[in-house]
């Protein structure tokens, strides 16, 4: 019997980093048999459930159920849901990605159970310890055995952080990897009605720091209503934001077309026909860039440093969006391309993973 890999999906931006290993371990020869497993943490269809369809990979063949709560009670609820699994179906190595509440949870399950883990996206830092996503991928980096980086330069932090060479690899960015391979059917894909190819910009708004507070929020806003009398915006809304925006009693400004959550595949033929993305996610800075679409991220920093490295992406303030925009209009000189940011990164963590499984293996009959 194949050895278990189970790969732990907790949110939405999970699913496009673990659909490259997955579709990688699918074309390999079999060495084990990759088990999805879904937290819960998102749960909806707008949320989870389309992008499965979209990215080719299966319902999940263990869903845990565990929605809802704040940091603490999320990821307590998820470690002992998570316990429970591992304790009665024991996989020979647990695969997280990214660094929301379900990774750190599953991560730190894994490992008090003796199973090792591999994190995929590891090494990335913004400096904000305020930031509850730096926390989770602090913590799983100390504690996993393969740590699947980005890019070189990210691989280098690990290894001066103290890891050991032989458990670090630059595998590239999974994400691209999964958007190369799926742009072709997201270009067939319909544009929403009244937007034009190049004649638009899109913004995503969803972190705590931008959303929650309503100056923040208001303030985001002028900027965005500011930036619109440029370029129409198209603005496919969280969930959390839409609450946020219904709460504080705040109006779209005008020039800003507000969309529903998009499934993957239309929001990769929202951002590939778009003139400019405005965003807070690390995922859209990440798709931007391998999309060459110009990327203004609404944040102090990003653990993404090497797309504004490229030349692909720069920060940006609610103040500042508008004058930003323009210089985006104005022409921005051509981004860099990143290395490892290709369709090979699925077999390069395969690879990596071949070689750890086999070396357990011997370990475990000297």
């Amino acid at each position: 019997m194949l050895p278990e890999i189970h790969l732990v999906a907790a949110a939405r931006p999970n699913l496009p980093k673990l659909a490259a290993l997955w579709h990688a371990l699918a074309e390999d020869a079999p060495f084990c048999r990759p088990v999805l497993v879904h937290t819960g943490q998102h749960h909806d269809a707008a949320m989870f459930a389309g992008h499965l369809e979209d990215l080719g990979l299966p319902a999940p063949e263990v869903a845990l159920g565990v929605t809802g709560g704040g940091h603490a009670g999320l990821t307590g609820r998820t470690l002992m849901a998570c316990a429970g699994l591992w304790q009665a179906r024991r996989p020979a190595l647990v695969v997280v990605a990214g660094d929301v509440d379900g990774t750190l949870a599953a991560a730190l399950a894994a490992r008090k159970l003796g199973i090792p883990v591999a994190h995929l996206e590891a090494g990335l830092r913004c400096g904000d310890r305020d930031m509850p996503e730096e926390i989770n991928r602090r913590a799983v980096d100390a504690i996993s055995d393969l740590l699947w980086a980005p890019d070189h330069d990210t691989a280098a932090r690990l290894l001066a952080e103290g890891h050991h060479a032989g458990a670090v690899r630059a595998v590239g960015n999974s994400m691209v990897d999964t958007l190369l391979r799926r742009l072709p059917a997201a270009r067939a894909r319909p544009l929403p009605a009244g937007l034009a190819p190049g004649g638009f910009g899109v913004l995503t708004l969803h972190r705590a720091a931008n959303v929650d507070g309503r100056a923040a929020l208001a303030a985001l806003l002028a900027g965005v209503a500011e930036a619109a009398r440029l370029l129409p915006l198209a603005w496919p809304l969280h969930p959390r934001t839409r609450l946020r925006l219904d709460e504080f009693g705040l109006a779209m400004p005008p020039g800003v077309l507000p969309l529903p959550p998009l499934g993957y595949l239309d929001f990769l033929a929202l951002l590939a026909a778009a003139r400019v993305a405005a965003t807070d996610s690390g995922g859209v800075q990440e798709e931007a860039a391998a999309l060459g679409v110009p990327c203004l991220t609404l944040r102090p920093s990003t653990e993404r440093p090497v797309t504004l490295h490229s030349g692909a992406n720069r920060l940006s303030t609610a103040a500042g969006l508008a004058a930003d925009l323009r210089g985006v209009l104005a022409g921005w000189p051509p981004a860099r391309p990143i290395p490892l940011w290709d369709n090979a990164v699925g077999a390069r963590m395969v690879a990596h993973l071949r070689d750890f499984l086999a070396t357990a293996v011997l370990e475990a009959a000297a």
